[in-house]
């Protein structure tokens, strides 16, 4: 089975539909990855990436981000790295205040039991994860 490696602009296309020949190209690669002619590869960096443009560009709700973003890693012929971390973390920034790299950072932890060496207090938000803060 071919597999291709997912940039961000075709997953950005894919779920703005604002070029429409991009967009229908992009619905295209994802109906054959769902059909199983091809696997559609997505690292937890474009995702990130995803994330960051979607709400700072397109000033898309986080909520909504999340939502959409789940959904495709979880649909069939996209394989992602650390599923379930990556999940996890969308789910964080879906119900927090806190940026994806915080969220990622939080389910990682929880994921792995190991605390966070950090000053951002946002992370003491999360009961699973320990923030441990480096002093002089």
């Amino acid at each position: 089975m071919r597999e291709l490696i997912l940039d961000a602009n075709v997953l950005v296309r894919f779920l703005v539909q604002d070029v429409p020949q991009q967009a229908k190209a992009a619905r295209k690669l994802v109906e054959q990855a769902e059909s199983g002619a091809l696997l559609l590869v997505v690292d937890p960096m474009i995702i990130a990436e995803t994330v960051y443009v979607l709400t700072s560009f397109y000033k898309k709700p986080r909520e909504a981000v999340a939502d959409a973003l789940m959904a495709f890693v979880q649909s069939d012929g996209v394989s992602v790295a650390e599923e379930s971390r990556l999940v996890d973390a969308l789910r964080r920034f879906q119900r927090s205040s806190v940026d994806f790299a915080d969220a990622w950072l939080a389910a990682t932890a929880a994921e792995t039991h190991r605390e966070v060496a950090s000053f951002d207090r946002d992370l003491d938000r999360f009961a699973d994860v320990k923030r441990f803060e480096p002093t002089a």
